[in-house]
């Protein structure tokens, strides 16, 4: 098992990420895909699905664990948010970035981070497979 530190650390991990993930996803929810497409040069739509990802993937970071209901879902929310900052680095290189491409880099290792030590730790709980 994980000693406190750690299992506090990767709270307050979840819990900025989650903040991060709920704002962004909700400015993209609430902003219209006109806008969206002109700011991003890409769909609006496309845009509006990426914030539904991030809103859904903010609660799989805490709620399952902290509710102690199917927490094996926090791990996959972490990992399919690991994938969206995987297409945002490639987005913000590509549109030429620069500087601004270590912040989704930042986001994505954090992510990874909860998904091998809430894995670890469930593979604890549970026992080997």
């Amino acid at each position: 098992m994980m000693n406190r530190t750690v299992r506090v650390l990767l709270w307050v991990i979840q819990g900025l990420l989650a903040a991060i993930f709920l704002f962004s996803g909700g400015f993209k929810l609430v902003t219209p895909a006109a806008t969206l497409a002109k700011q991003a040069h890409m769909s609006g739509t496309f845009l509006h699905f990426i914030g539904v990802l991030e809103v859904l993937g903010a609660i799989g970071l805490v709620l399952p664990w902290l509710l102690r209901i199917k927490p094996g879902l926090t791990p996959i929310a972490a990992a399919g948010l690991v994938i969206l900052m995987i297409g945002a680095t490639v987005v913000t290189l590509r549109s030429g970035g620069g500087a601004t491409v270590v912040v989704p880099v930042v986001v994505g290792v954090l992510c990874a981070i909860v998904v091998v030590f809430r894995s670890r730790e469930l593979r604890a709980r549970t026992g080997p497979a």
